[in-house]
């Protein structure tokens, strides 16, 4: 289920929409819609969507001992347990399917959370552009996650550090833009981005008092808009 609450501040808006829902913060998906500064004339707020998670299913004795083993970091590349091999197997499976050589190991495990890092020959392709590619794969390893069981688990695919670099130069445009915008007085629309790439985008300016920024568009690829409202 989607939702949308709103708060003065990012945490604010988090800790209503756990109250409301009953849920742990852990058990929903945030995204930062809109965020609006103080002004002389207007109340800052911060609007978020949320996506609860499929937590009806009734998990067993396994699953919970996996959730526990994943409340820490782990740096054994070899799969652990049925559910890791077969994830695996299937994130291997998928890509010699398109024609490419690929070596999949586990890179990290948290709470909730694991790392697949890919290594391969073609991992520009894997890749993709602005890394359409490497999230394709990633929905379908969640997709697959979760008919095995494991919803609440999080799937995260990676090749040649790629998504550490992308935050980087995100977090560099994010500035830029920032820049831009303080000298022109003019809105800048950034390119489309997947809700982690937006998210990061709010966040980073969140604490630039003469600008703000909202999510426009449809769909999972949506655009960030970044306007100037200026210090009043």
């Amino acid at each position: 289920m989607t939702y949308e609450f709103e708060g003065k501040t990012e945490k604010e808006a988090i800790e209503l929409a756990a109250a409301e829902l009953n849920l742990e913060k852990d058990q929903f998906d945030v995204e930062i819609l809109e965020t609006q500064k103080n002004s002389l004339f207007k109340k800052g707020y911060v609007k978020i969507r949320v996506v609860t998670l499929d937590d009806d299913k009734p998990r067993s004795y396994e699953n919970k001992n996996m959730e526990e083993n994943y409340s820490r970091i782990v740096t054994e590349p070899l799969p652990q347990g049925e559910f890791e091999s077969k994830l695996i197997e299937f994130i291997t499976s998928v890509i010699e399917k398109m024609g490419y050589d690929v070596k999949v190991s586990i890179s990290y495990r948290e709470d909730k959370k694991i790392g697949i890092r890919l290594e391969s020959s073609h991992s520009s392709i894997l890749i993709g552009r602005k890394g359409k590619n490497l999230d394709a794969l990633q929905l379908l390893a969640n997709i697959y996650a979760g008919r095995l069981g494991h919803e609440e688990i999080r799937i995260i695919l990676d090749t040649e550090n790629y998504r550490i670099r992308r935050e980087e130069t995100l977090v560099r445009l994010a500035y830029t833009t920032a820049d831009k915008v303080r000298t022109s007085h003019n809105s800048i629309l950034l390119e489309p981005m997947n809700p982690f790439e937006r998210r990061l985008i709010h966040t980073t300016l969140n604490d630039i008092p003469d600008v703000e920024t909202k999510s426009e568009g449809d769909g999972l690829y949506k655009q960030v808009r970044v306007l100037y409202k200026g210090i009043r």
